[in-house]
């Protein structure tokens, strides 16, 4: 098995001026011609400078990292009926199994999706593999920069360790790692552990850059092979694009963060509006105490049900409740929940009686949602049975329309509402 890299995948990009000679004529002008006087340098608009700032992509921006349908049947031949670029992401989450050695390997069997805060899928059918049948491309939103590189770093580090490793059995990844360009990083490999229980085969083209990773994956049945280097120039030339065309879009269009709104936000939970910083005067990154003492003398307090869980806050007379959610091992408000945080609560909290994002409140129908803050992701998880639509911030803020049903299915209705820094969460761990 060998891992190797290749300098292929440079990028040209380039542009060809063509001049014209314009031949004057010996005649003088005659007293009706005239022409205008060049602009003065006060006229002249100055260009902007370029956007130097994060690289940080959200919502349908997603779209620009996609392949084509011939693009992909250029890597999979036999893929037929590609679907469009779709916001519906479903999760598994559903854990692993037996541990892999060197740990890092269990790097492609994670699912990639967990950790992240949006999504873009496409997918496609295989109907000449009778057991899989399908696969798919998946462009990953995380929080940050720096939520997705820790995360490539440990992929590339499973590409360049597992050449041959254990799970069950022997197995192997053949990779494929080109050199970065244009801070884009990207291999390709297909795993082979077909001498356990799992029986697996996959092949997997991954590119990231900024807050993004791709990822192609494809499983098979039987004995056959990939063009991994042309799958892995393919995702990173795609990602350089997306990546410069986010440059030039932010430098003719310059982020402006969302702020909350100003003022005392008053002691009446149904006053109090969900915004980037938090919930009313629950603010995320402030203590846990600090957030419960500002809810109010009247509200009751209920401690967490197990370790590293919410604290509850019930509004007198049962009126509602807020969950304040501290970070993994930490005292700090990581995320605040107006109602509930899971689809399968039976109780469904009074919006008119609570605090509210815009003008949503919880009881409205999820289409709401989506109308008021288009470009999200509908996540529809299946080991826990929840479903919401998220929508996430260029600082890392993510909003969750709790729904009480599939989001797409007629009448989901919103039953609560969360604001998380996700920028604070913790990443995925092998070994």
């Amino acid at each position: 098995m060998h891992i190797f890299a290749t300098n292929r995948a440079r990028v040209m990009l380039g542009a060809i001026g063509i001049g014209a000679l314009v031949a004057l004529t010996a005649c003088a002008p005659s007293p009706q011609t005239s022409s205008s006087p060049p602009p003065s340098p006060s006229q002249t608009t100055p260009a902007p400078e370029p956007y130097a700032g994060p690289i940080v992509f959200v919502g349908d921006e997603l779209d620009a990292f996609a392949l084509t349908a011939e693009e992909i049947a250029g890597i999979v031949p036999e893929a037929t009926d590609v679907g469009d670029v779709s916001s519906v992401l479903e999760q598994v989450s559903d854990g692993g199994g037996l541990a892999a050695d060197p740990a890092i390997c269990d790097a492609f069997y994670a699912e990639q999706s967990l950790g992240t805060v949006g999504a873009r899928v496409v997918e496609w059918n295989v109907p000449t593999d009778p057991e899989y049948g399908f696969g798919r491309l998946s462009v990953l939103q995380f929080a940050d920069e720096a939520h997705a590189q820790a995360r490539m770093d440990q992929l590339m580090q499973a590409a360049e360790q597992c050449a041959e490793f254990t799970k069950e059995t022997p197995a192997t990844f053949d990779a494929v790692i080109l050199d970065e360009t244009e801070h884009v990083r990207a291999f390709a490999g297909t795993l082979d552990d077909t001498g356990s229980g799992y029986d697996w085969r996959a092949f997997d083209a991954f590119a990231s850059t900024g807050n993004v990773i791709v990822q192609l994956w494809q499983p098979f049945a039987a004995d056959r092979t990939f063009d991994a280097e042309a799958a892995a120039m393919l995702l990173q030339a795609r990602a350089v694009e997306a990546r410069s065309g986010l440059i030039d879009e932010l430098t003719e269009n310059p982020p402006v963060a969302e702020t909350d709104p100003s003022g005392d936000p008053g002691v009446v939970w149904s006053d109090w509006q969900i915004g980037v910083g938090g919930v009313g005067p629950l603010r995320l990154g402030d203590s846990v105490q600090s957030a419960l003492a500002a809810a109010g003398e009247d509200v009751q307090v209920v401690d967490p049900d197990y370790d590293g869980g919410p604290w509850r806050l019930v509004a007198p007379e049962d009126a509602g409740s807020i969950l304040v959610q501290p970070v993994e091992a930490g005292d700090a408000v990581q995320s605040i929940t107006v109602g509930n945080d899971r689809s399968v609560d039976a109780k469904v909290d009074d919006g008119a009686a609570l605090p509210h994002r815009g003008d949503i409140r919880l009881g409205a129908p999820v289409a709401d949602a989506m109308a008021a803050y288009p470009g999200g992701t509908v996540v529809s998880v299946a080991s826990s049975g929840d479903d919401y639509y998220a929508v996430t911030t260029r600082d890392g803020q993510v909003f969750r329309f709790q729904a009480d049903r599939d989001v797409v299915e007629e009448g989901s209705t919103i039953v609560g509402i969360t604001v998380e820094d996700a920028t604070a969460r913790k990443g995925l761990v092998f070994g």
